[in-house]
C-alpha cells in the first residue's frame, strides 16, 4: 500500500509544523479507498444517481461501499428546508435528516444509512467550533486550511472506520466554483495528497450541452467546467458527460484532450428509461472497471457474487420495461410544482408497480385548488389516490374534500402522515358528527381537536430535528389488514409533531374506524384502515413508508394501493394479493417476481 508516510505518525501537530492530520484511533493508511464525484457546469445533473449506481456495481462485486453526502449549506441537517427549494426531505432510521440523495443510496445498495453518511458545513463548522472551545486546537490560531478541511478528513475516515469499508463513495454537493463547498474540493484535493496513489479517484459528472437551434452538441462548457477543476489542483481520473443523447466520439475525444483524461475513461452518461438502468450502463462503458483499476481493487473482486447481483437486478429492470398493465394514481400535494418534493412516493409506486407487471402513471393534482364542488372532476380520471405529507394549513380542506369523496365512492386511498391526520378529521366530521373536528396545527380553537400535539413535542420550542423522527417500532391488531401486511410487528419511520388525540379514539373505532397499528407503548396510533365491507382500499399511516421501500422489496402499503387501482381500473384477471406478512415466498412463486422480506 503506497501511502503518505506522514499519515503513519499522523497526530494533531502543533508549533511550527503546518501539519495538522486528525486521524482517528484504529484507522488504517491505504485499507479503505475513496471515490469522489463533483459536478461541473450546472447542479441538478444526478450525481446522486451516479454515485450510487457506480457504488451499487462495486457492491455487486462483492466490495463494502459505504457513501457520504457533503452539502454546503450551513443548516445542521435538511430539516428545515423547504421542499421548494431543496425537494424531499429524506429521514433515516436514527432520525436523521437528510438530503433526497441518501433516499437514492438506500434505494440502490438496499442497505440503511445513518447520520454518518450525512454531512453539513454546520455540522462541520459546529465540531470545529466546539473543539476550539474546549481547547481542542492546544493555542493554534483555527483556519479553515488546516483544521476545516482536516474536519472533513476525519469525517471520512471515521466513516471508513466505522463501516470497514473498502470503498467510501464521496459526494460533494453543488458544483466547482461554488464559494460554499470549495473547501471541500480542498479537502478532498489534501486526502488524495495524503492517502497516496491508488488510493482515491476522482471523478467529475459534467454536462454536454445541445442546443435545438445548433442541431450538434458543444463541449466548451464540460471543458471550462473541468479546467476549474484542474485549477483547484484536482486532476479528474474519469469524466462522466451527462447529456440528453449518447455524447458523440468526437465529443468525448475534445474534453480529453482539454482534461489529461484518456479517451477510453471519458464516457457518455445520456439519459435513459428508468434509473434503474445505468449501474448496466455503467458497467457497459467500463466505468466500474475502470475505478477498480485505478484504485488497485482486482483481488477483492468476487466475480460470483457479482454475476448472482447482476442477474437478480436486471430481472428488476427488465419487468419494469416489459410491465402491460397501466393504472393511474392521484397525487394530491401541494408542493406539486416540484416532483422532488415527493421523490420517494413516486419510487415507491415504481416498486409495487414491477412487483404487479403494472406502468403506474401520475395525476398531479393541487390541493389548494380543490373543493367540495370540484373535487369530482379533478379525481374523474384516477384509478386511486394518495394523500402525501405536509405541514401547515395551505390545501388541507383540499385534501380532506378528496378524501371524504374517495371514502364515499371506493376510490383506492393512501394517506401518508399529514395524508392520515386528515383522514381522521374527515372521517370524525363526516361519520361521527363532529362538524367543528380539525388540528390544532391548523386550527387551535377547534370545538373537536381530533388531531393534537404530541405530548412531548408541546414544550418544544425549536424547529431543527425536534420532531418525533426516525424509525420506531409499530404493534399491529391481528386479524386486520395491516396484520397481512407485515404479521403482528413492524418497523416504520416517522417524521411527524401531531397525533390523534386519545381521547376521540373509541368514538372513532365505534364509528367505523379501525387503528390497527399502534406504538408498543402510549396510544400513539400508526396505522389506519377501514374494514373491507366498507371499502376495498382505504389506508391511513403516521408514517412515511415511502422512505424504506425499495427496488426489490416494496413497500405493502403501496401494493395495496396499486392493487386495489388495478381491479378499479377494471383488471379483473387478477390473483388474490399476498402480502409479506402472508406467505412471501408462496407470492414471489406466484407472481414470479422477486422475494419480499416483511
Amino acid at each position: 500500500m503506497d501511502f503518505n508516510p506522514l499519515l503513519s505518525n499522523a497526530r494533531n501537530q502543533t508549533g511550527d509544523t503546518e501539519f495538522y492530520l486528525p486521524v482517528p484511533a484504529g484507522y488504517q493508511p491505504g485499507r479503505t479507498k475513496y471515490v469522489v464525484v463533483m459536478g461541473t457546469v450546472m447542479s441538478g445533473l444526478g450525481k446522486g444517481i451516479f454515485s450510487s449506481s457506480l457504488a451499487k456495481c462495486l457492491q455487486d462485486k462483492g466490495l463494502v461501499v459505504a457513501p457520504i453526502k457533503l452539502e454546503g449549506y450551513l443548516n445542521i441537517d435538511a430539516g428545515t428546508l423547504n421542499p421548494y427549494r431543496h425537494g424531499e426531505v429524506f429521514v433515516l432510521d436514527d432520525g436523521t435528516e437528510c438530503d433526497m440523495d441518501l433516499g437514492t443510496y438506500e434505494r440502490a445498495l438496499n442497505h440503511d444509512l445513518s447520520r454518518a453518511n450525512f454531512a453539513t458545513s454546520g455540522q462541520i463548522y459546529r465540531r470545529v467550533l466546539d473543539r476550539e472551545r474546549t481547547g481542542g486546537y492546544l493555542g493554534r490560531d483555527v483556519q479553515m486550511i488546516p483544521h476545516v478541511t482536516g474536519e472533513v478528513k476525519n469525517r471520512l475516515r471515521e466513516l471508513a472506520i466505522g463501516t470497514q469499508a473498502d470503498v467510501v463513495f464521496v459526494e460533494i454537493g453543488g458544483t466547482v466554483g461554488d464559494v460554499e463547498n470549495h473547501y471541500y474540493i480542498e479537502a478532498m484535493r489534501q486526502l488524495a495528497f495524503e492517502e497516496g496513489p491508488s488510493n482515491v479517484c476522482f471523478v467529475a459528472l459534467t454536462y454536454v450541452m445541445e442546443p435545438p437551434t445548433l442541431g450538434e452538441q458543444k463541449s466548451k462548457a464540460a471543458q471550462l467546467g473541468i479546467r476549474q477543476l484542474m485549477q483547484c489542483g484536482i486532476q479528474p481520473h474519469i469524466i462522466a458527460c451527462r447529456a440528453n443523447s449518447p455524447v458523440t466520439q468526437k465529443v468525448r475525444d475534445k474534453i480529453a484532450l482539454f482534461s489529461n483524461v484518456p479517451p477510453e475513461r471519458v464516457f457518455s452518461m445520456h439519459d435513459c428509461e428508468t434509473v434503474y438502468l445505468i449501474p448496466e450502463l455503467l458497467r457497459g462503458a467500463g466505468v466500474d472497471a475502470a475505478v477498480i483499476g485505478w484504485l488497485d481493487l482486482a483481488s477483492r473482486v468476487d466475480e460470483d457474487a457479482e454475476r448472482l447481483a447482476r442477474d437478480t437486478w436486471m430481472g428488476y429492470v427488465n419487468r419494469l420495461r416489459t410491465a402491460q398493465r397501466q393504472v393511474r394514481i392521484g397525487m394530491m400535494g401541494k408542493y406539486t410544482a416540484v416532483r422532488d418534493a415527493y421523490a420517494s412516493i413516486l419510487k415507491s409506486l415504481e416498486h409495487a408497480g414491477v412487483w404487479l407487471g403494472t406502468r403506474v402513471e401520475l395525476d398531479w393534482v393541487d390541493a389548494t385548488e380543490v373543493s367540495d364542488a370540484s373535487v369530482a372532476e379533478a379525481l374523474q380520471n384516477v384509478n386511486g389516490i394518495i394523500v402525501p405529507g405536509a405541514f401547515g394549513t395551505r390545501g388541507a380542506e383540499g385534501k380532506i374534500a378528496c378524501l371524504r369523496h374517495a371514502r364515499e365512492t371506493g376510490l383506492p386511498t393512501l394517506g401518508i402522515c399529514y395524508g392520515f391526520q386528515m383522514a381522521v378529521i374527515e372521517y370524525a366530521r363526516n361519520v361521527c358528527g363532529m362538524e367543528d373536528a380539525n388540528s390544532t396545527e391548523i386550527d387551535n380553537d377547534c370545538r373537536f381537536p381530533v388531531i393534537n400535539l404530541l405530548p412531548e413535542q408541546r414544550k418544544v420550542e425549536g424547529m431543527g430535528a425536534s420532531m418525533r423522527l426516525g424509525g420506531h417500532d409499530v404493534i399491529i391488531t391481528p386479524g386486520s389488514l395491516a396484520a397481512r401486511m407485515f404479521g403482528s410487528r413492524c418497523r416504520l419511520r416517522f417524521r411527524h409533531r401531531y397525533e390523534v388525540e386519545p381521547r376521540y379514539i373509541p368514538a372513532l373505532e365505534t364509528a367505523g374506524m379501525c387503528f390497527s397499528g399502534r406504538a408498543p407503548r402510549g396510544e400513539i396510533m400508526h396505522i389506519l384502515e377501514l374494514p373491507a365491507a366498507a371499502h376495498p382500499f382505504f389506508v391511513g399511516t403516521q408514517a412515511h413508508p415511502e422512505l424504506i421501500s425499495r427496488p426489490l422489496r416494496p413497500s405493502p402499503f403501496f401494493l395495496g394501493l396499486v392493487d386495489a387501482a388495478l381491479r378499479r381500473a377494471g383488471y379483473s384477471d387478477l390473483p388474490p394479493l399476498r402480502y409479506p406478512g402472508e406467505d412471501p415466498v408462496e407470492n414471489a412463486a406466484a407472481a414470479d417476481t422477486p422475494t419480499l422480506s416483511a
